[in-house]
């Protein structure tokens, strides 16, 4: 049995051509600034970010009859339209069989901890819409004969609510969205980075009035930096999540995010404790997620040291042939590395073993040309030596060919091609992968209409601090679309984006073109390559999956430091284009103490291992075996139960960080709609909660 799948059908979901954008509308006004003619756009929403839920919170103000504009700093060039898997995953409520539980789904969606309850179940209740809606734009997800979705097992995912169009799902959706953002004539400004939030006094926090972006297409001689003004009554936060934290890292190169721009406009962030870390290669070739049916065609995993010494490194750690390639398999569907699973010769004992060879100064490859090599002393691989959920799967799917290439090539054989386009041909040689950071799950502190403690700022996608410590597979692209549906309603029903602004925010641009000028120093001996490699490198080294007490509290001082003699020398930069990445790594380096911060507190207060890191203690309670015995430089804390029940926020103030805890809000399950009685709310918009912000 072989999937017999015409080439021009794996062409379409591998090559996925993107949108040729319209021409862009001059600006018609100009404004004199510090000495600089600044050219000025306005509009009544402007959305930062060009991925999925920008898109979608873009398109979903246009149908509403709102006035919006897309600021990106590179269209088609983030995280949901470049990254992927072998079947990248959609995380829905199931439309198929039985259909679905709400409720159940919004438990298992929370059920890592430190997430609202309100926050799941309005993802939960709201996917099937976004499902639909993504369909009717073109998006075509798989069904079987009968209509119903097509769905699979993923990660943190017991039931199998997921679904897939291939490696580029997210893509894909970007794609449909684009295309539609298109056709409704939504003005989008391309190769514009927002460097400074502008506010107007309005309350504690102040309410946002405008946006200071570099644009490359506004270089001129009197305008170096491209200084271009956005003046808006709305701000949607929507530029993923800070892929350039860590050096090693699976997201495309580029990804800043945001959370060092909103630090600097004194918004509060969540969960910068929580991030997901596994398999995968790295952004110097070609950067894709190592999960599902890579790992469920059970590759020989190998290390090479400086001479080409080869090691069969994971017999070191599991004791059975049939042990060490169950848990290879397991990394398909438990793909993220998680402390817990450590434990027991569990999966992530796989991406452990990985990490120490990095470390080690090895290089490590999955051959899909060969078996699992056996742990001295035992019996060799084969299929029918396998646990029971590795057995079964590979049998209900076919994949009892004797090679991983040809399990592999009849599962998905999008997987191989996928590579193919990026000159690895994986059928031919082994492919080099290592542990890398994939995934913030913490962010922007939203409620569930997506509002930042900021007046007038929204926050959707990786930017919004909406997951806690784990989440299933898929859920984040789910989320986005959610997210960005009801904040595109909650702004059209506030109808503050109905017509662009006519106010003058002219004090607060020159205070914030003021700030940008005194940051960018020629005179400064600090380099945006050694901002960099100081902040990746002590991201990677210090606060990743292994965690010691006193290497974050030690990295903190010394991210302190970074800041503090940026704040006092300032960075040089040698180019307009690199004037921009000056601005965005400085606000790297905010982002980067504020997670350390947060995890320093976190450590302080008895913080355990959970999620994407083990937090190392010679008094842990939580001991990982190896086939050679314990792992003692590897002891860690357990999680605290009550440490699930709250979140942790960090604000920017003059002083630091102002960092507390709050309890996670509830959702009544109990609860029951009544139509007659809460007709009125939808009807008047009280369910909008407008007069609160």
């Amino acid at each position: 049995m072989t999937i017999d799948v015409p080439q021009h059908i794996l062409d379409a979901l591998t090559d996925v051509d993107m949108p040729r954008l319209s021409p862009e509308a001059m600006s018609s006004e100009i404004v004199r600034l510090a000495g600089i003619d600044v050219p000025v756009y306005r509009a009544g929403c402007v959305i930062v970010g060009s991925g999925a839920a920008g898109l979608r919170a873009a398109v979903e103000l246009k149908r509403r009859g709102d006035d919006v504009a897309i600021v990106s700093q590179s269209a088609w060039g983030g995280t949901s339209a470049c990254s992927g898997s072998d079947k990248q995953t959609l995380h829905t409520a199931n439309t198929a069989d039985q259909g679905d539980n709400y409720k159940a789904m919004a438990r298992a969606i929370r059920a890592g901890g430190a997430m609202d309850e309100d926050t799941a179940y309005v993802e939960a209740v709201g996917s099937p819409r976004m499902m639909a809606s993504l369909q009717f734009l073109g998006l075509r997800l798989p069904q079987e004969p009968l209509g119903g979705t097509l769905r699979y097992q993923t990660d943190h995912d017991e039931v199998g609510r997921a679904t897939s169009c291939g490696p580029r799902t997210s893509r894909l959706m970007v794609k449909v969205l684009a295309e539609e953002a298109i056709r409704l004539g939504i003005p989008f400004y391309n190769h514009a980075t927002v460097v400074k939030i502008l506010k107007e006094e309005q309350g504690a926090a102040g309410r946002v009035c405008g946006v200071l972006v570099m644009k490359a297409g506004h270089r001129a001689e009197k305008n170096l930096l491209g200084l271009t003004l956005f003046v808006c009554n709305v701000l949607v936060l929507a530029a993923g999540g800070p892929g350039e934290l860590y050096r090693d890292s699976v997201y495309p190169n580029g990804c800043f995010g945001s959370l060092g721009l909103a630090l600097e406009a004194g918004i509060e962030l969540v969960n910068l404790t929580e991030s997901q870390f596994g398999i995968g290669t790295r952004r110097e070739g070609f950067p894709w997620n190592l999960s599902g049916t890579y790992m469920q065609a059970i590759p020989h995993i190998f290390s090479l040291d400086a001479e080409g010494n080869e090691h069969h490194f994971l017999a070191g750690y599991y004791r059975t042939t049939q042990e060490l390639a169950s848990n290879v398999f397991r990394k398909g569907y438990q793909w993220p590395f998680h402390s817990t699973r450590m434990l027991d010769f569990g999966s992530s004992l796989v991406d452990l073993a990985i990490y120490r060879e990095t470390i080690a100064g090895r290089q490590v490859f999955m051959d899909f040309n060969r078996n699992p090599l056996p742990v001295p002393g035992d019996l060799p691989f084969s299929l029918a030596r396998l646990d029971y959920d590795a057995s079964q799967y590979l049998g209900n799917a076919g994949a009892i060919q004797e090679m991983p290439i040809d399990r592999l090539r009849h599962m998905n054989p999008l997987s191989i091609e996928l590579y193919r386009r990026y000159k690895i041909d994986i059928a031919e040689q082994p492919l080099e992968f290592a542990v890398n950071n994939q995934h913030m799950n913490g962010g922007i502190m939203v409620d569930t209409w997506g509002r930042s403690n900021l007046a007038g700022c929204y926050a959707i996608g990786e930017a919004a601090g909406t997951h806690g410590v784990t989440r299933p597979g898929g859920a984040a692209l789910n989320a986005g679309q959610v997210f960005g549906t009801r904040v595109a309603e909650h702004i059209s029903a506030s109808q503050k984006a109905r017509t662009p602004p006519g106010a003058d925010i002219r004090i607060a641009a020159e205070q914030g073109m003021a700030e940008i000028s005194a940051l960018l120093r020629s005179d400064s001996e600090l380099t945006v390559k050694a901002v960099r490699s100081e902040v990746q490198a002590r991201m990677s080294d210090k606060a990743g999956l292994i965690c010691d007490p006193g290497n974050v509290t030690d990295a903190l001082q010394e991210a302190r430091l970074l800041n503090k003699r940026i704040g006092e020398h300032g960075i040089t930069y040698d180019r307009a284009a690199e004037a921009t990445r000056a601005v965005q790594w400085y606000q790297m380096a905010i982002a980067s103490e504020a997670v350390l911060a947060a995890l320093d507190f976190f450590i302080a207060n008895g913080g355990g291992s959970r999620g994407a890191r083990a937090i190392c203690d010679r008094n842990g309670d939580s001991l990982p075996l190896s086939k050679s015995g314990p792992l003692e430089e590897l002891r860690f804390r357990k999680e605290r139960e009550e440490h699930r029940r709250e979140q942790i926020v960090v604000r920017m103030s003059t002083e630091g960080f102002d960092i507390h805890t709050r309890r996670n809000r509830t959702f009544d399950e109990s609860a029951k709609c009544f139509f007659e009685r809460d007709w009125p709310a939808w009807l008047t918009g009280r369910i909008y909660d407008l007069e609160t912000r």
